[in-house]
């Protein structure tokens, strides 16, 4: 009963892990405008493919992170203090507001290439759902949950979180009347103090690590 208890904790932590990292509510303004010359089917089209192609980045990084770490000779305490600083790095924009900002202003200088192409992979997949902290995370998360049930319960985190973006996208229009822009402006800056908090605690955990094995 116990190990079930803590189980779900885990998978409660990393899903709000991920929800902190990626914040869906804060991207649904990005997907509008994004999708904004796209028929209604069309946007659920790229609405699907971009949460599948999303999970899939995740679920590669959640099951071969390691291996990655492993061949490239990284400790996971130096690629938690790294994974640490990028998080917080994301995290700063959030803050202070210039990074919903800075990806609507792409946006409109690229709005002829969205226009004519697919953007469901990129850049929505990736890097906006998939992007460097969210594989960063889930990366971390894989080497210290690394046997199969616990890998498992992670995937199926992945694929809830994917459900839940395909969900939020669906709903976008709704949900930006119902919160209106100083609302997601509002989430998006205590999401990004929740990251910075995340990636504090990464940095705080590995240095702890390294200075106990240098003692």
């Amino acid at each position: 009963m116990n190990n079930l208890y803590l189980n779900i904790l885990i998978y409660i932590h990393f899903f709000a892990g991920l929800f902190a990292v990626i914040n869906p509510i804060g991207m649904i303004p990005i997907f509008i405008g994004m999708t904004a010359f796209y028929s209604p089917k069309d946007r659920n089209r790229i609405n699907i493919i971009s949460n599948i192609a999303a999970a899939s980045i995740l679920i590669i990084a959640l099951s071969i992170g390691g291996i990655i770490l492993d061949f490239f000779d990284i400790s996971i305490e130096s690629f938690r203090i790294a994974g640490g600083i990028l998080i917080i790095s994301i995290a700063i924009p959030m803050i202070n507001g210039t990074l919903m900002n800075n990806l609507v202003n792409k946006k409109n200088k690229n709005n002829v290439l969205y226009k004519k192409d697919n953007i469901s992979i990129i850049p929505l997949a990736m890097p906006l759902i998939a992007g460097p902290g969210a594989i960063s995370s889930t990366i971390i998360w894989s080497t210290h949950h690394n046997n199969w049930n616990e890998m498992l319960g992670c995937i199926i985190v992945i694929l809830l979180f994917s459900f839940l973006c395909w969900i939020l996208f669906q709903i976008a229009p709704f949900c930006i009347k119902i919160l209106g822009s100083t609302g997601i402006n509002i989430l998006t800056r205590i999401m990004g103090l929740l990251l910075m908090s995340l990636g504090i605690e990464f940095i705080i955990a590995s240095m702890k690590i390294i200075f106990t094995k240098i003692l």
